[in-house]
């Protein structure tokens, strides 16, 4: 989920310790997977395969499951589904544009989910083109503060392509275009800076900011689309500050 990124951060650490945990494992060994089918099940080689893993790592994703799919996907283990990506487009309460990147087996067990949680949560279908020219597809990494400063993270990826780092309150985020995050990412291990993940996301080029009451039903709507097998991200264009989402925190 990327709208707000602190609240995409908060809500990850929780995801990993309640009870979506299984559902969120079930994801992350999807898009091992996927990446391992994609471009072969050498991470040497495939640095898709490598993100995908080391984020699976950073959410305590048993090894054995991790090696289990990676050899499924490579073909070296029976059991592998023939995963397709499918791409739908929303408007949410309030008018926010909602994109929603499904993984799945069955196009019309994913179409039928994401319709019914649009509907059920205030939300719209809208047709293919009408809502992702508002995104643009960026490099995003994952760097957890520690003892870093901004400057120690900039000076690490300046040169490798990054466009802007922000502070997002106990972690940094690093965005890039999405042909160089590989370098990104390369370019902070290099430099002996450690992070969570790294990803190739939708991000919004305009946010519609909301109060309390947006905030909540805009939230509530994820909630239920990430609640299907099939959706594997949600990405709006909506921004809360941080006093509206202490409200709704608490």
């Amino acid at each position: 989920m990327s709208g707000h990124s602190k609240w995409a951060t908060t809500k990850h650490k929780k995801a990993v310790v309640d009870a979506k945990r299984g559902k969120l494992f079930a994801k992350m060994i999807k898009n091992i997977e996927v990446a391992a089918r994609m471009g072969g099940g050498d991470i040497s080689g495939n640095p898709t395969l490598y993100d995908a893993i080391q984020k699976a790592k950073k959410s305590s994703v048993p090894n054995k499951n991790i090696d289990s799919a990676v050899k499924r996907g490579a073909g070296l283990e029976a059991g592998g589904a023939d995963y397709q990506t499918i791409m739908y487009e929303g408007y949410g309460p309030n008018g926010v544009a909602v994109l929603i990147e499904c993984l799945t087996d069955n196009r019309n067990r994913a179409a039928s989910d994401v319709r019914v949680a649009m509907t059920r949560n205030g939300g719209a279908m809208a047709d293919p083109g009408s809502v992702s020219y508002l995104f643009n597809r960026k490099g995003v990494v994952i760097v957890p503060k520690a003892e870093l400063s901004e400057d120690d993270v900039l000076d690490a990826v300046l040169d490798a392509g990054a466009e802007e780092v922000n502070d997002l309150g106990e972690s940094f985020e690093v965005i890039s275009e999405a042909t160089d995050m590989v370098a990104v990412r390369t370019a902070l291990q290099d430099a002996g800076i450690d992070y969570d993940s790294a990803d190739a996301n939708f991000v919004p080029t305009m946010q519609v900011e909301l109060d309390e009451d947006g905030a909540r039903k805009i939230f509530k709507l994820i909630d239920a689309l990430e609640d299907s097998d099939d959706v594997q991200n949600v990405f709006a264009n909506f921004g809360v500050s941080d006093e509206v989402m202490e409200k709704v925190d608490a």
